[in-house]
């Protein structure tokens, strides 16, 4: 099935209660794809998918903890029993933890690993291997470069762009860049495509949502707000990246720098690693 057209595809979509997951199913919806929304927060899953039927598109909401492996593995074999292997999967679930290495404890490290990163490593690896065994089943590969389905793993411009402000963050974004190009040269030969999305400042509630370390409540909270409406200000909406997500699906893209800070940074960042690590020893904007 081509997926440039969408029209019958299943896609399957994580941290799609909100923001920039809740756009992207949207997107898709609204491009003829059925939708399956997975969230931890089951009712805002379920306002996606009665969104995505006001588009005219079905769609069903599972609740769903990305960081539980077992969780991961009873959701993907539900989705292929109820519905069937899904041509699309959004691995976009994420949460942030912000503040110095030195203060980051051993459990925001596992919560930001385990969302951000195992996350990924889940849904790519079980959605995968349900693609994978689906084109090697037909008599012939199918001709065309992702369609044999499209897997997009959400990370970020902190991937390549280090901060002293937000180490276990930036590194649970790198994992899933690189994680992203191992895959699709894996996967390269049996027609399913692997893209990594990277965003830089994008009108969502991560910032609100996120996890501060190394100053009491009341810094923390000034901090949850200025970084929020810094996000809004830059007035980069999340169905904006989502367009540029079904774009990179549609072409088969493997690294998407989202907006325009996101591409000025990949560029330094290859250019002049040097200037990156100035950069990095910066108070974040956020402070």
């Amino acid at each position: 099935m081509p997926l440039a057209h969408f029209d019958g595809a299943l896609a399957v979509i994580t941290g799609a209660g909100g923001g920039l997951g809740r756009a992207t199913a949207l997107a898709l919806a609204e491009r003829g794809a059925t939708v399956v929304a997975a969230d931890i927060d089951l009712p805002a899953a379920e306002r996606t998918v009665a969104l995505a039927k006001t588009l005219g598109a079905e769609g069903a909401a599972y609740q769903v903890d990305v960081s539980d492996a077992a969780a991961m593995e009873a959701f993907a074999a539900e989705v292929r029993a109820a519905r069937r292997i899904p041509d699309i999967v959004v691995n976009n679930a994420g949460v942030a933890v912000a503040g110095p290495f030195l203060d980051t404890g051993v459990a925001d490290w596992e919560r930001v690993l385990g969302v951000n990163l195992w996350g990924v490593v889940h849904g790519s690896r079980l959605f995968g291997r349900q693609m994978a065994e689906r084109v090697r089943a037909l008599p012939t590969k199918p001709d065309g470069p992702n369609l044999g389905g499209h897997i997009v793993n959400i990370a970020s411009a902190a991937a390549y762009a280090p901060s002293r402000e937000l180490p276990a963050y930036s590194t649970s974004k790198a994992g899933v860049v690189m994680l992203s190009a191992c895959l699709r040269a894996e996967l390269a030969g049996l027609r399913i495509g692997v893209t990594a999305v990277c965003p830089g400042f994008t009108g969502t509630n991560i910032v609100r949502d996120a996890t501060f370390v190394g100053v009491d409540g009341a810094e923390r909270e000034r901090l949850r707000e200025r970084g929020h409406r810094v996000l809004q200000a830059r007035g980069y909406p999340p169905e904006k990246a989502a367009e540029r997500i079904v774009d990179a699906i549609v072409r088969n893209k493997a690294l998407v720098a989202v907006n325009v800070e996101a591409r000025v940074l990949l560029a330094l960042s290859r250019i002049s690693p040097a200037s990156m690590r100035l950069v990095a020893r910066i108070p974040a904007v956020l402070r």
